[in-house]
């Protein structure tokens, strides 16, 4: 009798480990080029457990965090931007390159750090975007490596009119 009530736990241990497993969703993401850089696992630890109304989900790849089904997606160790003309803002006291929209998601890249975290917002959700960006910089702050760079003024290029002071 004591091998047939053995075989009865384990097999209920197995059931209810399938039960739970089913509950759980990981989120495939691909892992940036440089996530196994040391200082991503310092962000990793950093992520928090929800952004604005969404609930932290599994990630199948390293240095990456996804909240929503996933509606924001955070990956470090993405390639460090170079200077550039697009839009650069600092939320969070983080500086972070807003990329080009495009038609389903917005991209954004830190500045100044290496190595940097894109973070990637579903459009079409009713999120503030500003708010989903505070929250995340706000709790990865003491994780980043100290800045190289910071944002300033967009300088005109050769291409842009000079504007007329008056």
């Amino acid at each position: 009798m004591p091998r047939f009530r053995l075989l009865a736990v384990a097999a209920g241990a197995l059931t209810l480990a399938a039960a739970l497993a089913g509950c759980s969703t990981t989120v495939h993401l691909e892992p940036a080029d440089d996530a196994n850089d040391p200082a991503c696992a310092e962000v990793s630890v950093l992520l928090p457990d929800s952004v604005v109304d969404l609930d932290r989900v599994w990630t199948d790849a390293q240095a990456t965090g996804a909240w929503g089904d996933p509606t924001v997606v955070l990956r470090c160790g993405v390639e460090p931007p170079a200077p550039s003309t697009e839009v650069c803002t600092t939320i969070g006291g983080v500086d972070w390159l807003v990329l080009d929209q495009e038609e389903e998601r917005q991209r954004l890249v830190t500045y100044g750090r290496e190595p940097a975290i894109e973070v990637v917002i579903r459009r079409g959700e009713e999120i503030d975007f500003r708010t989903v960006v505070e929250k995340l910089s706000t709790s990865i702050q003491s994780g980043l490596a100290p800045a190289t760079a910071h944002c300033t003024d967009r300088v005109p290029t050769a291409t842009e009119p000079p504007t007329e002071e008056g």
